[in-house]
């Protein structure tokens, strides 16, 4: 180990123990040499020194008026660029303002589980993520698979479907059949009789739907003659 490192035990979900990790951060203020980890920017707004303190922004070029007897920013100011390094002036100018600019914290550098090292970015890996990359695996695996004819248990059905494709295939192209294979030759032959069945599964998928709306209206008319009963022949404003 070299550097500020240290090491954290846990039994714990290792997602949850990272995020705590990342919660600790302290504000820390810009010194002279430091390189700037992100961008400065200083908001307008009243900064409450007096009108002596111009010469500060005056050497940063930042436009200031004087408001109520203190200095005011008018316009928001890169005061630092990320990379590079703070100048005295402006460390003196944030301390002054009391910016706190940069943060520090604990940074995960890697993980070790089970005798093996990661990345910290599986700490980032949900289960969507994990069953995406299982997905992709298997994809993989099923086309290697495919394009060299390796038997697997994942390329196993498009083999077979493969196969009797190609089966049926060399059935209609040449005088050899098997009886999957007489229904495609029939079809291929009259295809009328292709038209006359697919008309005929339509129909029968239409046929319990159109049972059930002659159900529900029958239902509508039972419904009905049940309500004509209950008045028991007598209109509503008949004498007693």
């Amino acid at each position: 180990l070299q550097g500020n490192v240290g090491l954290i035990f846990t039994k714990g979900d290792l997602k949850e123990v990272s995020e705590e990790v990342a919660k600790y951060k302290v504000g820390a203020p810009a010194r002279v040499g430091l390189v700037a980890p992100i961008d400065v920017v200083v908001q307008p707004g009243n900064t409450g020194l007096d009108p002596s303190q111009t010469s500060f922004f005056q050497v940063l070029n930042i436009p200031t008026k004087i408001n109520k007897g203190t200095v005011e920013i008018i316009t928001p100011v890169e005061l630092i660029k990320m990379g590079d390094k703070v100048g005295s002036s402006e460390a003196a100018l944030l301390a002054k303002l009391a910016i706190r600019p940069f943060s520090y914290g604990l940074v995960v550098q890697s993980v070790f589980d089970n005798g093996s090292v990661f990345s910290p970015e599986v700490l980032d890996l949900t289960e969507d993520d994990l069953v995406e990359k299982f997905a992709a695996g298997i994809s993989m695996v099923t086309s290697l698979a495919l394009a060299i004819s390796y038997p697997t248990l994942a390329a196993a059905p498009h083999m077979f479907i493969n196969a009797y494709k190609n089966a049926l295939a060399i059935s209609v192209a040449t005088e050899y059949t098997f009886p999957q294979a007489e229904k495609v030759k029939e079809f291929l032959e009259d295809p009328s009789k292709f038209a006359a069945a697919f008309a005929a599964v339509s129909a029968d998928a239409g046929a319990p739907a159109a049972a059930a709306k002659g159900e529900e209206k029958k239902k509508e008319e039972v419904a009905e003659e049940s309500e004509e009963e209950d008045y028991g022949g007598f209109g509503l404003f008949d004498d007693e």
